[in-house]
């Protein structure tokens, strides 16, 4: 009997892949949401 296994390998990486490149958005989309929050925080405190 002949099995044929199936490499794991490109879904291991594949996976790290995904999980990076949704961590680098989550952290560009906080630093932009925190500028916001501090430019919204100046403005307040000029008034």
């Amino acid at each position: 009997m002949i099995r044929e296994s199936i490499d794991q390998w490109p879904y291991v990486l594949a996976a790290y892949a995904v999980a990076a490149l949704a961590t680098l958005a989550l952290v560009g989309w906080s630093w932009v949401a925190m500028r916001r929050a501090e430019k919204r925080r100046e403005e307040a405190r000029r008034k």
